[in-house]
């Protein structure tokens, strides 16, 4: 395995482009670090098992769904978004889920289905069977009091999302910064709601 003169072994992605959809996450671990994932201690959690478990090819992003599991605080708002967009099913909503993260996360059943009962027994969603004699499709409609939620929590959250984006894009600067400097890029700035970068409040 390549090691460049700094000792640093040579991996196969170096741009902003992210690895591209053929490479397998596992290969790009070995060429760069020189061990399989799971015996990484970076990558040897659960966390991130979709980059190293499968042997196909795969977008999924594990940083994408820290955001977006049921734990991360996303998810029930982005389920009443798009409810509120139209009446759907789990899973609708599952697809929808993966086509709007760009392949990058994969919903469950486990966290979809369960999720959507919570919210039919709280009264934000009312579901129907597709075929009551068979009941095999429920689809779930936003209450008046689910579009009420809806709005506030869409309100309430927008602060914290647009900080936290924020605040994820100045980490990504302060980390690759050198590295695009060294490549010639332009480097990028970004502002903090109160003034400042990361840097100049730590």
């Amino acid at each position: 395995m390549k090691a460049d003169r700094d000792g640093q072994r040579d991996c196969c992605c170096d741009s902003d482009e992210g690895m591209p959809d053929e490479a397998l996450w596992g290969d790009h671990v070995r060429r760069c670090l020189g061990h399989e994932p799971r015996e990484h201690w970076f990558f040897g959690g659960r966390r991130f098992m979709a980059w190293w478990a499968g042997h196909e090819p795969t977008s999924a992003n594990p940083l994408v769904a820290l955001v977006l599991s049921r734990g991360g605080g996303l998810l029930p708002l982005y389920v009443l978004h798009l409810v509120a967009l139209s009446p759907r099913h789990g899973n609708d909503i599952m697809r929808e889920l993966g086509q709007r993260s760009r392949g990058t996360w994969a919903s469950n059943p486990g966290a979809i289905y369960p999720l959507l009962r919570f919210m039919e027994r709280r009264g934000l969603l009312e579901g129907q069977w597709e075929e009551p004699t068979k009941r095999t499709r429920r689809i779930y409609h936003l209450t008046e009091a689910g579009r009420e939620e809806y709005a506030h929590l869409k309100e309430l959250m927008k602060p914290g999302l647009r900080e936290a984006l924020q605040v994820m894009q100045e980490l990504y600067d302060a980390l690759y910064a050198n590295d695009a400097a060294a490549q010639g890029e332009p480097q990028k700035t970004t502002s903090h709601p109160d003034g400042g970068s990361l840097e100049d409040r730590a």
